[in-house]
């Protein structure tokens, strides 16, 4: 079992998202009904839907889809970094120069779904992978030191940060 991770294992920063995970529950198992309920709501929306901004300069529902592979993506390359001992710093990244870059619009909804499950897929396997010893790992993105189980938690949590705007801003 994947403990929680203590205060000194991430940044206040990421402690907006890490408050959202639930506090009982095996974070793994958390994960995998997390990305059950995610396809469940995408795999409900039309074509047009997944277009759809709540304002101008805001991402479609498709870009959001995007940047959340892309969150998935680099946040399991820190967790396998991490895990594996890593000790130089990795790169931070900005998600809006990430998100325009993705040009994710020219795909249908149901490509960015699908991209969404495979690079989800791909983030279980590897936590399922870890030794228990591993969560505890330390390394660093920037100037941000933490924890492979933080790093868990920040996946879980930002994923339930977007969930939130997609279904208060978006399908609402």
């Amino acid at each position: 079992m994947i403990g929680r991770p203590e205060q000194g294992e991430y940044s206040e920063f990421q402690s907006r998202y890490i408050s959202l995970v639930p506090p009982e529950g095996e974070l793994k198992v958390i994960l995998r009904e997390q990305t059950r309920q995610v396809l469940a709501l995408l795999g409900g929306l039309t074509e047009e839907q997944g277009a759809y901004r709540y304002a101008p300069e805001k991402w479609s529902i498709k870009e959001v889809i995007g940047h959340l592979t892309d969150n998935d993506r680099i946040m399991s390359y820190r967790l396998l970094c991490f895990a594996r001992g890593e000790q130089a710093p990795l790169p931070g990244y900005e998600e809006n120069d990430y998100a325009a870059a993705g040009e994710f619009d020219r795909f249908s909804l149901q490509e960015m779904i699908a991209h969404y499950r495979i690079v989800r897929e791909s983030t279980l396997a590897l936590i399922d992978s870890l030794t228990e010893d591993a969560y505890t790992r330390r390394g660093s993105f920037g100037t941000i030191a933490m924890s492979v189980r933080a790093q868990i938690c920040l996946i879980i949590g930002h994923e339930l940060h977007h969930l939130r705007i997609l279904q208060e801003r978006y399908l609402n």
